[in-house]
């Protein structure tokens, strides 16, 4: 334990490593990279860097990720999973996503979960958006959706799945759990078909 304390502290004061961090935020920022954004995100955490610098990432990689999603429904692409700078895209927009549902901003989470599934090209992560929104409309609040549907086996976890970041194993298979919450379902595809009209109008 004290060995790992004395590396992040060796960290912080090398300079080859802080230079790899002002070059990592130039490139996030020079290039709009959320690949680059999240590289550097993971970095800061490891070193244990102040909340304001943090936020300030966070932030960039929020806001980034909307403008590109807004191009995405501009041009009607997807999210395409194998591709990295997609694949951070869709963390960062599900990580806000999950925020609101925790601060009980269900609509907005919802309508973003929603947005996610129409979006991502991997079924069963786009599946698993779904239950997400059904079970808002349902009534889940966070904590009654982590208590009753998710399941999250903390040291199953592998941090190199990129998958991980995302809740995709449920108590009930997700087929089940789409056909339980089939009413919701359909309203969720509804919702859908009436933004995908009025970006077109």
């Amino acid at each position: 334990m004290e060995s790992e304390e004395l590396d992040i502290e060796a960290l912080k004061r090398d300079p080859v490593f802080q230079d790899n961090l002002r070059l990592l935020e130039k490139e996030m920022r020079e290039e709009g990279s959320l690949a680059r954004g999240y590289q550097l995100l993971d970095a800061l955490l490891v070193t244990e860097a102040q909340g304001d610098r943090l936020d300030e990432v966070f932030t960039f990689i929020v806001s980034t990720a909307f403008d590109k999603l807004s191009d995405m429904l501009t041009q009607g692409k997807g999210l395409d999973m194998s591709d990295p700078e997609e694949w951070a895209i869709a963390r960062a927009l599900y990580e806000h996503a999950i925020y609101m549902f925790s601060e009980n901003e269900t609509k907005g989470a919802r309508e973003i979960f929603l947005v996610l599934h129409y979006l991502i090209d991997h079924e069963e992560l786009s599946d698993a958006m779904m239950v997400h929104a059904a079970a808002i409309k349902a009534g889940h609040d966070m904590e009654s959706f982590m208590e009753k549907i998710a399941r999250v086996d903390e040291s199953r976890i592998d941090s190199g799945d990129p998958m991980a970041f995302f809740i995709t194993s449920f108590v009930h298979p997700t087929d089940i759990l789409l056909q339980m919450y089939e009413k919701e379902v359909q309203d969720g595809k509804e919702l859908l078909r009436k933004m995908e009209e009025a970006s077109a109008g």
